[in-house]
């Protein structure tokens, strides 16, 4: 069977997908090349990936150094209260600060892990009293400050 039943993907999807997640500028037609399909077809399947979901969003991938941010802090918060209208009110807060890169409500010893950008640790220090020393939810935090971006990125393998 050519067709992936859980996702709807067959293999010229995906061979589509694991080329333009890395480039979104590659033109229809050389995608096709690549993979033995026409202009058209790739561009109706981009298009079908768009609307389907499966293409969540196309972005620029900016360098944080570069804009003034060369701090990456990696923070576990642990909550007081975990009631769905706890998590929501977190989440909704935390989601409202620019330097929240990403978000993740996790199991384990946090609740969640934030990764944070910051000019420098005073920035950093500013944005904890801001999102969490003034929670009252917020029981705890810890941040690992990270010495290198080694590896960063948004691509999910895709061929199988």
């Amino acid at each position: 069977m050519h067709e992936n039943e859980t996702t709807g993907l067959d293999a010229f999807d995906r061979r589509i997908l694991a080329r333009y997640q890395h480039d979104t500028q590659l033109s229809a037609a050389a995608i096709g090349e690549a993979i033995g399909l026409s202009a058209a077809a790739v561009q109706r399947r981009l298009k079908r990936l768009r609307e389907t979901g499966v293409i969540e969003h196309e972005i620029a991938q900016l360098a944080p150094k570069a804009l003034g941010m060369p701090v990456t802090c990696i923070v576990g918060v642990d909550l007081e209260r975990e009631s769905a209208a706890d998590l929501d009110r977190f989440r909704q807060k935390i989601c409202s600060f620019a330097e929240v890169q990403q978000c993740y409500y996790v199991t384990g010893q946090a609740d969640f892990i934030l990764v944070v950008l910051a000019a420098d640790m005073e920035s950093y220090e500013q944005f904890t009293r801001r999102a969490l020393l003034d929670d009252t939810n917020v029981r705890s935090f810890s941040t690992c400050v990270s010495l290198e971006r080694v590896k960063v990125g948004l691509a999910v393998p895709v061929e199988r």
